[in-house]
Order: C-alpha cells, then structure tokens, then sequence
C-alpha cells in the first residue's frame, strides 16, 4: 500500500482545524497585539477577481464543520486571564487574520476561517463555530507596518497546534476553576441552575472532544509550527479513530506539509502536493471530514444513521465556483519595490531552460476536451526520487486497520473482515459518506457532473509517489518553500541543497530580497529544523551532476539566480488574470516535458 494511494481514496485537502510559552517562540505579545490592533485602512487588497462580496463568502461560508459550540467560543476565557479566547490579539497570536464586524458579512466580527455553523433541525441541531477553507488557505504578508492580503495562499503564519492547545487549556481552566465557568454562564445568559447544568454538559462535551484532539490526534514527535500541518494524517484519525471509536487505529501525524496554494487549482489537472485528486467534491468533502464535519461511523446500519453527516455539498461547491475565478496574486511593485525587467527577462529565458520541463507555464498546456468539452492545465508530476525531497508523504508505517462495526460494510473479499488494509477502509467510508450526502440532494445529472468539476470518470489511477509540479504564477507569496517548507525563500530553492539554511527562524514578516520569510528571529521565534524527521530541506537541486536523485538542474551562477528570482516576482504579468475554467477555446494541447532522469 502506498501512502499516496491513502491520501487519494482519504481526500487529504491539506488543511485541519493550539499557549502560554509555546505562542511566544512564535509570535512575541507585543508583536501579536500591534498587529491585531492595526487599521483596516493598513491592509492591501490585491486584484485576484474577487469582489469583497466574494471575499466574504470565502471567509466566512460554513462548511457544515464543528469546532465547539458557538457560544462557547464567543464567551470562553483564556486559561491565564480573563481576556477572550477569541480576541483578535489571541486569533493573531496564532497565525489567523482578524477582521471587524461587518453587519453584511460578517456581524461578530470572526477571524477569517473561523464559521458560523447553523443547523436548524435534524441529530445535529445547534449552532457551531467552525472551520472552512481560508482558515488554511488565506494569508497577509507583513512588511514595514502594511498587510498585503493574498487570498487562496497557504496560510504562512497559521499555527494549528498552538490554537488548539490554547483552546484546550482555557476550556480545562474553565472546568476547574468555578469563577471562570460562571463568568462564562453570565455572558452567555445561562443563570438559572437548570441552564447552567445544561451549559455545563454541553461545555464537557465541547472539552473533552478539544482535549482528545490536542492530546492525542495531533501529537507529532517535534511540533510543526506555524504554516504546517499533517492534514491526511489528522483527516485519517478522524474518519478510523475518532468518529468510529476506534482508538487502535491512531496515526502519528509525521509528515507536516504547507496548504497550497488555491489559485489555478481547479483549473489543474491533478491537486495534493502528490498530485492525486482530481474530484473537486471528494477533496473538499475529505477536507471537512478532517475539520470536525459531524459524521455517523458507529450506528449498526444506514437505515440507523450510518454514513450520515452534516455536510454541506452546495456550500463546498460555491468555495470551488470562487476559486475557478481568483487569479494569482501581482507583485505590489509600489509595497515591495520596483521589478528589474532586463533582468526578469533573462531569468524568464532561464525558466523556460531548467523548469519548463515539469513547471508549466502561461499561456499554458492544456489536456484535450473531455466529453464535457472541458480542458484542464497539464500538471507536472514528478516521481520523489527524481527530485528528492522528502519523502514523509509516502512512508507506509501503518498498512492495516481495524474495521469493527464497519465490518459488513467492506467491499468484496474484504466483507466482514476484523482487519483490512488501510485504503480498503478508506475508500468504504469516503464513497459512503458522500454517496449519502449526495443522496439528500436529489440532484440531475447536469447538477452532478458540475458538483463533481465536470471530471470524466472512471478517473484515472493516481500516480504513486510522486510530488505535482504546478505553474508558478504567484509563488512569490507562498513562503516558506518546497511542500514542508524547509527552505526559507525563492533565492535558497536555486542552490545546491546541501549549502541551504539548516536551522531557521519562520518569521511573520516577509523578505521581498530573497523572496520568503524574515529568518532574522526578529518577527518570529519559531526555529525551523530541517535536521528532524519529516522536515528535510533536500533534493529540487541545482548544482553539477547527472539529473535524478534531487538534482534537477545544473549549478547556477548567482546572476543566473538573481534573474530567476526576479522572473519569479514578475508573474502573473498581469495583474487579476483569471485562467478560464474549463480552458480557452485557443487552448494549445500538450504535456509538460519531464520525461525521467536523462532527460531524454
């Protein structure tokens, strides 16, 4: 069984919904606070063909996940203090953007990310706070006191692990410590003994679910720190651990690696770091499982429950329906310095000599029309051993999982069978939880094949390790790089890799020279060490040698690096270009040329 397989039948979106000292190696209080407090008038909106109508949805639509009661997460206290958990000096401590109240869009004034759940009737009944995809997939560079915000960019500063401890640590404080729950009971309105009993319940519930998952699910032999996280492995303890009850089938979260970034996603013809889904729904269903979407895995049969789930498809397929049309972001010349274009000139021509090979780039490749008349971009994929980086993703350290009282429900040779390989598994549940959920909408089968992306199936196998090499447009703003980001910026992914930084500071503010993060220590505590284990700065090489094994290009001059960076800067060219779903109807059919290590 290859870990690749598992993230396609598992539908890893990259993405999971953690304080004290461990906040402060990554974000100073003093640096967290001048940043919360800082004017909307501060924060630069780039043209990505977003409107602020489609910036709200994105923000704030819910996907049918739950992180804790919504009340709870307006009132609950910090565990030192009786600030709120969810002031915008805590939400930025750990990396999310804090926004203000927006009666249109947003009226309690919600981090971006963070949702507001409403289920107004059925088992789960209530209202949550939630995650959705820009909690994970939305950014704001820093740089001299302006945010520049990037929509659809990996969320760089967004600490999973410290949000979730903070939260697990003031929701234990608030259990033992009598002033603090009635604090808590008096702002929420509970003041009767029968509605505090109630709150009480409702309020262990709530804290043993963020106890568990801050406890156990999410803990890594070394912490990941902000901007990464083990999303497949999170998503899989959720759909064999957690919503089965099933503690025997725990995964080690050890292969921590960025979100991607979102713009040209759709468009693309393979998604995932290791470019194995192509199904819209099925990776943003798989992502909502790992965000704590309510889910029934323990009922004795579908007619009992089973299989059922809070899912919200339409909402999932109006995030996708946004980002078919968000374009890359444009270097701010005016915020970050002007482009040298003689010199982006010849790093274009550099580009088109060592990296067009897997990267392809605008106007782009396209596939030839499907039944449904639609292209998609030409996606490089190239096998880790050719490029060498690290190869956690694919580490096979669990093959098997108990099945329990999913049992009946396995396919074929597998029925009935206490334990089953770990795709098999897999596969069972995810065709299952979206086959029910689907089933609920009654769609035509014009409204499927649009749900669906408009993907020709039987899909085709997913290659097996194998890292996706997409275009570059943009890629100026997603530092850190290489998928686990170990390597600081664009001008250390140029060099041979052995003479990369080892050790690094992954600082909040943003270096427009190299292109990357501030490693200074000035703006972030956080050390990067790409010594540990899931976390090597390898391969994607130049340096002289014969191509393969991690070296991909010959040694460059440093003018020749120069160049490329600044070629990279410079794209898009064109500031809110949208790529047409679908392609357009000039679209030029080919492959991106990477044809194995000779290059021949």
């Amino acid at each position: 069984m290859q870990r690749n397989k598992v993230i396609a039948w598992s539908i890893a979106a990259l993405t999971v919904s953690l304080s004290g000292i461990y906040a402060l190696r990554h974000m100073t209080p003093v640096h967290a606070a001048a940043a919360a407090q800082a004017s909307s008038d501060q924060v630069i909106y780039l043209n990505q063909g977003w409107s602020k109508a489609d910036r709200d949805t994105f923000y704030w639509i819910p996907q049918g996940t739950e992180m804790m009661s919504y009340d709870i997460f307006l009132n609950l206290e910090l565990a030192d203090s009786q600030d709120l958990f969810h002031s915008d000096v805590n939400m930025e401590r750990y990396g999310l953007i804090p926004s203000p109240p927006d009666p249109e869009g947003n009226p309690d004034g919600l981090p971006v990310g963070v949702t507001k759940q409403v289920t107004t009737d059925g088992r789960w009944k209530g209202v949550a706070a939630g995650i959705n995809c820009a909690a994970c997939h939305d950014s704001e560079l820093h740089y001299k006191g302006k945010r520049i915000r990037i929509d659809g960019n990996a969320g760089v500063h967004l600490d999973m692990q410290g949000l979730f401890r903070s939260a697990d640590e003031a929701m234990q404080a608030t259990l033992h410590d009598s002033a603090k729950f009635d604090r808590l009971a008096a702002r929420i309105g509970a003041t009767s003994a029968d509605a505090k009993s109630e709150l009480r319940q409702r309020f262990e519930r709530n804290a043993e679910r963020t106890h568990y998952y801050t406890d156990i699910t999410m803990v890594p032999p070394h912490d990941w720190g902000p901007g990464r996280m083990d999303a497949l492995n999170l998503i899989l303890n959720r759909k064999f651990n957690i919503a089965p009850e099933i503690p025997q089938n725990w995964f080690p979260p050890l292969a921590p690696t960025k979100p991607p970034f979102l713009w040209n996603a759709p468009q693309g013809s393979w998604t995932q770091w290791s470019g194995i889904q192509q199904d819209p729904i099925n990776r943003n269903f798989g992502e909502t499982q790992g965000v704590y979407m309510p889910m029934d895995l323990t009922s004795k049969s579908p007619e009992e429950g089973l299989f059922d789930s809070n899912a919200r498809l339409l909402n999932l397929e109006k995030i996708e329906e946004l980002l078919n049309h968000l374009a890359p972001p444009k270097w701010p010349e005016e915020v970050f310095g002007k482009i040298d274009r003689a010199k982006a000139a010849q790093g274009k021509l550099l580009f088109a000599k060592h990296c067009e090979q897997c990267h392809n780039s605008y106007p782009y490749t396209w596939t030839e029309p499907n039944k449904y008349g639609k292209r998609f971009i030409e996606v490089g994929i190239v096998p880790q051993k050719y490029v060498g980086t690290d190869p956690m993703q694919f580490e096979d350290y669990q093959p098997y999982v108990l099945t329990a009282q999913l049992a009946p429900y396995m396919p074929g040779p597998f029925r009935d069978k206490p334990i089953v390989p770990v795709p098999v598994l897999s596969e069972t549940i995810s065709k299952a939880l979206l086959g029910t959920a689907e089933k609920k909408l009654n769609l035509t089968p014009e409204e499927a094949v649009k749900l669906h992306g408009y993907r020709e199936f039987p899909l085709p196998p997913p290659p097996e390790h194998s890292y996706k090499a997409a275009p570059r447009d943009g890629v100026w703003a997603e530092g850190p790089y290489l998928h686990n980001g170990s390597v600081p910026n664009l001008y250390e992914m140029l060099i041979p890799a052995k003479e990369r930084t080892k050790k690094f500071y992954l600082g909040q503010d943003f270096d427009p020279v190299k292109v990357g993060v501030d490693t200074s220590g000035n703006s972030g505590k956080f050390l990067m060490d790409t010594t540990l284990e899931g976390n090597s700065n390898q391969g994607h090489s130049f340096e002289n040698g014969p191509l393969g094994n991690g070296i991909i290009g010959p040694l460059l001059t440093d003018q020749e690096r120069w160049a490329l960076v600044e070629y990279l800067k410079s794209i898009p060219e064109e500031e809110g270009r949208v790529t047409p779903f679908g392609g357009p109807p000039d679209a030029k059919s080919g492959h991106v040329k990477w044809e194995g290590p000779t290059g021949k």
